[in-house]
């Protein structure tokens, strides 16, 4: 059985709460990447999409003295987990059954160790694939 501790991303890039939406637009940016984990003391407490940032980023109003609104105010705060030796066939089905694009991975009350995202299930798909066409 494949374990998602194989799969994960372990340097996950992530944000705090009160950091601006202007900064997870440009790590996303940066580093061609579209969720971003959003940590305190270490622990998940939540998750920004690029779709979140989009939606907030146009209803924010760019106008003199108006405060930029933080990825606190804007990300989801439930999110779906997994644990390092939770199957991928079960990130597979939770994020099918979500309809999420990633999940974070934790450990011991809730500190991040990884991330799991659609194009890492869909490079392993592309690697068993050709590894079938080989045989």
């Amino acid at each position: 059985m494949l374990n998602v501790e194989e799969l994960m991303v372990r340097d996950v890039i992530t944000l705090k709460e009160d950091d601006s939406l202007d900064r997870g637009d440009d790590l996303m940016s940066q580093n061609e990447i579209r969720h971003l984990p959003v940590v305190k003391d270490g622990k998940l407490v939540g998750l920004v999409s690029h779709r979140d940032l989009i939606r907030a980023l146009a209803r924010y109003e760019r106008t003199p003295g108006t405060p930029m609104p933080t990825v606190g105010a804007v990300m989801t705060r439930d999110v779906e987990t997994l644990k390092p030796r939770s199957a991928v066939r079960e990130a597979i089905y939770k994020m099918l059954d979500n309809k999420i694009g990633c999940m974070p991975v934790v450990e011991d009350g809730d500190r991040l160790v990884g991330i799991v995202t659609e194009t890492d299930l869909i490079r392993l798909a592309g690697r068993l694939l050709d590894k079938e066409e080989r045989s």
